[in-house]
């Protein structure tokens, strides 16, 4: 028996976005591997990939004031697909700030950002995948508080080890900027498993 009322178009606009951020992060992870050269063409097909994102949460928003029956609580459809939107973001981001910072070499544990980045962004299509067809959730909403927290604890070891560093203050506050975003990019894939979290509840 379906929990969920069918207004489809919500839940492929859910997916698709969650698929533009796989692309994104696809496209990140296979510029900082290549090297800072091949960032700036990164950066700039994220971008068209951002663009496209703003153009479903505007189309989400517009349906969601004309539809009087939908499938989610209207502030839960707002939620997820604001916090979709947030980790587009903050892939674009930390794209455009690694190729504006130019940074050379790219730290190994930058790659590894970018990994955690890559694995949220696949989980988050098969969450979606399953919101779509009304299949459980739950362990997709674990893992990626699981990758969360594998990206705060690095992040927190990296930070300390740059402060213990005798690198350029330039060179510091570029790097320092660049994990962070990373990471808050993480906090923002938590916050769409917290919000599917709190549709499971509502709809079980």
């Amino acid at each position: 028996m379906r929990l969920l009322p069918r207004e489809e178009k919500f839940f492929g606009h859910f997916l698709r976005q969650a698929q533009l951020i796989a692309e994104a992060s696809a496209l990140l992870l296979d510029g900082v591997r290549a090297g800072n050269a091949h960032l700036a063409e990164a950066a700039a097909k994220i971008q068209e990939l951002e663009s496209k994102g703003d153009e479903i949460i505007h189309d989400i928003f517009t349906r969601l004031n004309q539809t009087f029956i939908t499938p989610l609580d209207p502030e839960d459809i707002h939620s997820l697909s604001s916090s979709l939107d947030d980790v587009l973001d903050g892939i674009e981001d930390a794209a455009y700030r690694m190729a504006a910072y130019r940074l050379e070499p790219i730290p190994p544990q930058v790659v590894e950002l970018c990994e955690i980045v890559n694995s949220c962004s696949k989980v988050l299509v098969a969450a979606m995948e399953d919101l779509t067809h009304d299949k459980p959730l739950l362990n997709h909403c674990i893992e990626i508080n699981r990758l969360e927290d594998t990206a705060d604890k690095l992040v927190r070891r990296v930070l300390a080890e740059l402060f213990r560093s005798e690198i350029h203050p330039i060179a510091f506050i570029k790097v320092k900027e660049v994990y962070e975003v990373l990471e808050a990019t993480t906090d923002r894939c938590e916050d769409v498993a917290d919000t599917l979290q709190g549709v499971v509840v509502k709809n079980s």
